[in-house]
């Protein structure tokens, strides 16, 4: 009974701390403010925490325990190794800027390195390595999926390791999830001038999707970079861009059989200015000129 009341007591104590970080963030936790809130004496918290970093590396695991919950969940409902990286990039920015002060502590270097530290609790850092062992797992059964190794580019240079696309992918996303909580992305959108209604969310989501293509390759099957061309179905500039067949312009450029300006010009059949110009019936104006 002993035993189980020092453990329960133990937990109470993290569980405060937990508290005092959602609520004030990390500088506001102290074995002395964590003794008062639990109604413990001062010198309480000492018999499980002998130094102030032990009791903030146990606060901590809990944040990695409660992102690995979230991994989970979101991956539960997506089918493919890109459709699950996806979800958990998705979950990992959510967590990041939904719980800022936890998600700060779980990543303060001197608790993630940790020596020195007087306890018998595990190193915070182990607490890290599943989560990043599933991401290179994940890396890896895309990359198996798209071919081998490719680059992202679906070019004929190796790929690096799963590893390093992991870890390179994973600096991305807290790049994101870090100027993103500090307003600094979103002054980047608005000057520029890409702030418009989905200046939030749809701008962020936008980041996501162009940190994965970057070290994933693209999901369409017309290119690697996405569905027919970059940024959509449509090509990188239009309707069918410079891979597609409607040339450069998007709509019959340079390529195209219509000419640079895509309706008509020089190289096409009806005139420089494109509707039965000067080379038309319709002379300079294309609308039955003299």
């Amino acid at each position: 009974m002993t035993d189980e009341r020092e453990s329960g007591l133990r937990e109470r104590l993290i569980d405060v701390g937990v508290e005092l970080v959602l609520d004030e963030g990390s500088a506001s936790v102290g074995l002395r403010e964590i003794a008062r809130r639990a109604g413990v004496s001062h010198g309480a918290p000492r018999r499980y925490f002998p130094t102030h970093d032990a009791l903030l590396s146990a606060i901590a695991r809990r944040g990695f325990e409660d992102l690995g919950a979230r991994f989970e969940a979101a991956v539960a409902g997506a089918g493919t190794p890109r459709g699950q990286v996806e979800a958990l990039a998705h979950a990992y920015v959510g967590y990041a800027l939904e719980r800022r002060g936890m998600f700060e502590l779980m990543f303060r270097h001197d608790l993630l390195d940790s020596t020195g530290q007087a306890t018998d609790q595990p190193a915070l850092r182990e607490s890290t390595l599943p989560l990043f062992g599933r991401l290179t797992e994940l890396v890896a059964r895309c990359r198996s999926e798209r071919g081998g190794a490719q680059g992202a580019d679906g070019s004929d240079a190796a790929a690096p390791p799963p590893a390093v696309t992991a870890a390179a992918l994973w600096s991305n996303l807290h790049g994101i999830a870090q100027l993103w909580a500090w307003g600094s992305l979103q002054l980047a959108f608005a000057g520029g001038g890409l702030a418009g209604n989905d200046a939030g969310d749809g701008h962020r989501e936008r980041l996501i999707t162009a940190v994965l293509d970057a070290h994933l390759g693209g999901v369409g099957v017309l290119g690697a970079a996405g569905a027919v061309g970059a940024f959509g179905a449509a090509g990188l500039l239009g309707a069918l861009g410079p891979s597609g067949a409607l040339g450069q312009s998007g709509a019959l450029g340079p390529s195209g059989a219509l000419g640079p300006s895509g309706q008509s010009g020089p190289s096409g059949p009806l005139g420089p200015s494109g509707a039965l110009g000067p080379s038309g019936a319709l002379g300079s104006l294309g609308s039955a000129a003299p």
